[in-house]
């Protein structure tokens, strides 16, 4: 399933990297914080990876 927003894709992208261990999981806020719990690395993976052209910056409610 692709990100529906910007904000979501860049929430993965830094979900995934602490996921990775690329990144210390203390320092994800808000969403990130989220994801890198209730998400599998390939669920990740997909949302990171959704093209941002043509995306919301935040997606409507």
């Amino acid at each position: 399933m692709p990100a529906k927003s910007k904000a979501q894709q860049k929430a993965a992208g830094a979900a995934l990297s602490a996921k990775r261990g690329e990144t210390p999981k203390k320092e994800l806020k808000g969403a990130s914080k989220q994801m890198v719990e209730s998400m599998s690395e390939r669920q990740l993976e997909e949302f990171a990876s959704t093209k941002r052209k043509g995306k919301p910056e935040h997606a409507a409610k």
